[in-house]
């Protein structure tokens, strides 16, 4: 909220925040019949130390100028920003059920134009790093101490814009950018280090100037860590936090499906990976 890392009382635990952010992007996935499901359960967890515990904003005022900026580069993934800011109170809960539909205000690829809280509109991947660090420029133009972060996925390493954009941010040592990627190890064509391998990754983010962490980005904990390293870190470069993590999480017979980029999820299913995702929860 306004003040990171202010935890009130009374409130749930950054696992139940991750919790709910799945079940939310399960019953849009329910609405459509389909969607980038595995995406948004593999990253709640990052979501939710993200919203709950690191990023300054206010629910009731999405353009207040005092926020901190959260990009999502992958427009795919907006069934898993819906799920947040719908937890974060940003967005109603009774809109869920519109979700992908005509006039929706939640399209199933990110637009900026249409949802509260959305602040670039996606599709095109690998150009969300670059307008972050127009964004981190401009704050630092206006002597603003809040910080701009972008979601990206691994596979969006394969763009060429990524590394011009890298390269720009250690140029101008912009330590008010701290960049989120997302290595789920898949992408449309297959594996995503067989499709064109990026490793080692905190080596060359390093090579261009950035202060690089990587963690397990399903373990809350360990991102609570590396998001308070980042926004601590004295050293005036941009920062990096690469999380490894687990499409589907939370959903065990969704997770062991080899095919997962866009998962096809039959009707009856919907029901029984949230009766799984539940029954995880209570375990």
């Amino acid at each position: 909220m306004e003040a990171p890392s202010a935890v009130r009382a009374n409130a749930p635990s950054l696992e139940e925040r991750a919790y709910r952010i799945r079940r939310n992007a399960l019953r849009m996935g329910e609405v459509q019949g389909q969607g980038y499901i595995a995406q948004a359960l593999g990253i709640a967890d990052v979501l939710a130390v993200s919203y709950f515990h690191a990023l300054r904003y206010r629910p009731e005022d999405p353009h207040w100028e005092g926020r901190d900026r959260f990009l999502l580069s992958i427009g795919h993934y907006a069934i898993a920003l819906y799920a947040v800011l719908i937890e974060a109170g940003v967005i109603p809960e009774a809109e869920l059920e519109t979700y992908g539909t005509d006039d929706s205000r939640l399209p199933m690829s990110g637009m900026a134009s249409y949802t509260p809280g959305m602040e670039i509109s996606g599709g095109s991947l690998g150009i969300g790093l670059g307008i972050a660090v127009g964004m981190a420029l401009g704050l630092k133009r206006k002597r603003s101490d809040r910080f701009v972060y972008n979601l990206m996925s691994d596979g969006e390493l394969d763009e060429g814009p990524i590394w011009e954009a890298a390269m720009s941010a250690g140029h101008h040592r912009l330590d008010n950018l701290i960049c989120i990627v997302d290595v789920n190890r898949m992408q449309a064509d297959g594996v995503s280090t067989g499709v064109l391998n990026f490793e080692p990754l905190p080596e060359k983010w390093q090579a261009f100037g950035w202060f690089a962490q990587r963690v397990d980005g399903n373990d809350t904990a360990a991102l609570v860590a590396a998001f308070d390293a980042a926004r601590r870190h004295a050293a005036p470069q941009p920062r990096v936090i690469i999380c490894d993590t687990r499409m589907a999480k939370g959903v065990p017979f969704l997770e062991a499906r080899e095919k997962s980029h866009f998962l096809r999820v039959e009707a009856h299913e919907w029901a029984e990976a949230i009766k799984a995702l539940d029954d995880g929860r209570t375990a």
